[in-house]
């Protein structure tokens, strides 16, 4: 699989990226269809939740020494394929322990297929086109997380949500399709697991900056996903419509966003598109702290959202040079860091929340954006 064109593995990576922006907004936007279609309880549909981190946990952990030995193909068509399936059967499977199994394939697939169309594409880039490309492929995963809610807001007067799921799985099975024939590149420790390697990569400075990096970034995106809802109907007693709406607007935000650095990439440094873009999503949290009503609300949401977009391409092209031959390894240590992030931050806003309210949300974003922007000063000395 040396001899591969790389634009139609730009194109596989830019599906599997899409099918992880649909697996990580799947349960969400079903959760209360399924509850109610099924009569589940409180914990019930909890437990259901709490299968879609633990699998993309073990995704992220797995995937990196796999293609590094194996090469990317070997995992990238059967996590399309586990996603697909995952879906489907959260679609027409009612037995709590299938669904609790689909939703873990739907997590693993979803965690493989993020390191690994990152780490691909890091792979067959040149080092001035890895942030542009990374960026590009980024763009993917909002069109990815925008396609369930949208499809089913506007097909619900017409169609049960089972028909769209259905609908949805035969477009993704067309992108499977697509990916099976595609060379990929070599892989690039073909003699053995670099396992002593990744555990080296530990030791190094610079991973561990960046993966802390992430570690904030992925938990103020989680923040933006479950906390905003509470910060626009509690503390800025905005309505459920409108609510909703604000969450797309930062899906919105970052997918533009990234369409647009894929040319600033192109005409400015990496290392000065990041500070800038910690600074403008500071002023989105200070828009919608200190701007109430919904239109700077909305503002605030799409500020926030562009401002995001640049962290990971910008983190991945960094790290996909230094460390070229372990690209997959790497990706993968930042990403666990990144999804521990997640974890950590929304306890920390559940503390914070109850001990002195929700209104408080938006200074832990500011603060963590500050953090963020004194690690990556600090990595590039």
């Amino acid at each position: 699989m040396g001899n591969y064109r790389k634009n139609l593995v730009f194109t596989a990576a830019c599906i599997g990226m899409c099918f992880f922006g649909v697996s990580m907004i799947a349960l969400g936007s079903l959760r209360t269809q399924l509850a109610a279609d099924l009569q589940l309880t409180e914990w019930e549909s909890t437990s259901l939740v709490a299968f879609l981190p633990l699998g993309m946990l073990i995704g992220s952990l797995v995937f990196g020494p796999i293609v590094d030995k194996y090469g990317h193909k070997i995992l990238l068509v059967p996590s399309c394929i586990l996603v697909l399936l995952g879906m489907e059967g959260i679609a027409f499977l009612k037995s709590i322990p299938l669904l609790q199994l689909s939703i873990a394939c739907i997590g693993f697939g979803g965690g493989v297929l993020n390191g690994e169309t990152n780490a691909l594409v890091a792979d067959i880039s040149t080092e001035e086109e890895k942030g542009s490309r990374l960026s590009f492929l980024g763009m993917f995963y909002g069109i990815g997380a925008l396609c369930i809610p949208t499809l089913l807001t506007a097909l619900e007067q017409h169609f049960t949500y089972q028909e769209v799921l259905l609908g949805i799985g035969v477009i993704m099975l067309a992108g499977i399709l697509y990916c099976i024939p595609v060379r990929f590149p070599a892989p690039k420790q073909a003699q053995g697991f670099p396992i002593k390697e990744g555990l080296g990569l530990l030791k190094e400075s610079t991973v561990l900056l960046f993966s802390i990096i992430l570690f904030f970034q992925s938990g103020i995106e989680m923040a933006c996903n479950n906390w905003s809802t509470s910060y626009f109907k509690d503390a800025a007693q905005m309505p459920e419509s409108d609510v909703k709406l604000m969450l797309s607007c930062m899906v919105a935000g970052l997918t533009v966003a990234r369409l647009l650095l894929v040319v600033l990439f192109k005409k400015m440094k990496p290392e000065t598109i990041l500070p800038w873009s910690l600074v403008l999503t500071a002023l989105g949290f200070c828009m919608i702290l200190f701007l109430p009503g919904f239109a700077w609300g909305a503002i605030g949401m799409t500020i926030i959202g562009a401002g995001l977009a640049s962290t990971f391409p910008v983190s991945f092209g960094i790290l996909g040079n230094r460390y070229a031959s372990l690209s997959g390894t790497v990706f993968g240590v930042a990403l666990v860091m990144a999804l521990i992030g997640q974890t950590v931050m929304n306890a920390v806003l559940g503390v914070v929340s109850k001990a002195v309210g929700i209104e408080f949300y938006p200074y832990v974003m500011i603060v963590s954006l500050g953090i963020m922007f004194i690690l990556f000063k600090r990595s590039l000395k």
